[in-house]
């Protein structure tokens, strides 16, 4: 019989790491230069935090329309982003490079990307939904190395996480209108999904999964957003944690090794705290490999960058 899952030591105070408070706080990751980044998806803001915490966030780019989440580029400077209808390549200065937007979702409902990841493949997971959460409006796209965009999974609402076992072998997605969290079997060589899965699911009333990540041991780390808490999971679905904190609508989580970092929103609050829209973290001895690099290709995908509403 296996071991069961270790519970993390995590803290109990969480601290601000900067002085903003930001409209929509999304995608944190770690990378391998020790950077932590974020976005603020409404303002299309990429940000990294600032050597002092009582200082302001430090702005990498801003784009002319909604960012949802960036991976590093195996070049070993700039990013891939999930942004506005489609992908864009950002230059280590935040200048736009590249683009791709995807014609599925040009037309009507208003629809944006939201939250992504890459795995160790290269693949760049991405999903994408309607701006007043249509149901069914949202997909799962995921970019390839070689360029090629696959639309992996259709009549979402809002589709968030992703995440993907150290291993591998499993792909993580939450859908949050729905409250659930489901679990894929990947085929690490071809990225084909199969074999979904309740990972958990909460209670109506009780909050909304939002991004999440995965430990390397395996736990599932989950902000949930209205419920002010982030939660760990085993690698089986025992619920291994509930951490409460000082504002409702967490959205993101990175564990850098000693600390757990979480983002946060002050979006439609009518009289937001004064830790909404904050970048918190607390003391935390779960560690997580750090973002994993995008292989896709740029060339040849170049194009305007169109605002949008």
């Amino acid at each position: 019989m296996p071991a069961p899952t270790r519970t993390p030591e995590v803290g109990t105070e969480f601290t601000p790491l900067a002085t903003d408070r930001l409209e929509l706080g999304e995608g944190v990751r770690l990378l391998d230069d020790g950077r932590i980044v974020l976005v603020d998806i409404l303002t299309g803001r990429l940000l990294t935090l600032p050597y002092d915490p009582d200082g302001a966030l430090i702005e990498l780019a801003r784009l002319g329309e909604p960012l949802g989440a960036v991976a590093p580029l195996n070049t070993g400077a700039g990013f891939l982003a999930a942004a506005g209808t489609g992908f864009a390549w950002l230059a280590e200065d935040g200048t736009l490079t590249s683009r791709k937007r995807l014609p599925d979702l040009e037309g009507p409902p208003l629809r944006r990307m939201n939250d992504a990841v890459c795995d160790a493949q290269g693949r760049f997971w991405a999903g994408s939904m309607a701006y007043d959460a249509d149901p069914g409006a949202g997909a799962l796209h995921r970019l390839d190395p070689d360029g090629t965009v696959v639309t992996v999974l259709k009549d979402l609402t809002v589709p968030n996480g992703p995440a993907v076992s150290p291993d591998g072998a499993t792909l993580y997605l939450a859908d949050s209108a729905h409250g659930a969290v489901y679990a894929y079997r990947m085929h690490q060589a071809t990225g084909a999904l199969s074999g979904r899965r309740v990972f958990f699911r909460l209670a109506p009333g009780n909050g909304s999964p939002d991004g999440m990540t995965v430990d390397d041991e395996g736990r599932l780390w989950s902000a949930v957003w209205g419920a002010a808490e982030v939660r760990c999971y085993a690698p089986d679905g025992q619920l291994l944690l509930r951490l409460g904190l000082p504002t409702g609508q967490p959205t993101s989580v990175c564990l850098t090794g000693d600390r757990l970092i979480v983002t946060t929103a002050r979006y439609g609050l009518d009289a937001p705290g004064p830790l909404d829209g904050a970048v918190l973290s607390v003391p935390c001895d779960a560690t997580a490999p750090t973002a994993s690099p995008a292989a896709s290709r740029s060339d040849q995908l170049i194009g305007p960058l169109v605002p949008r509403p």
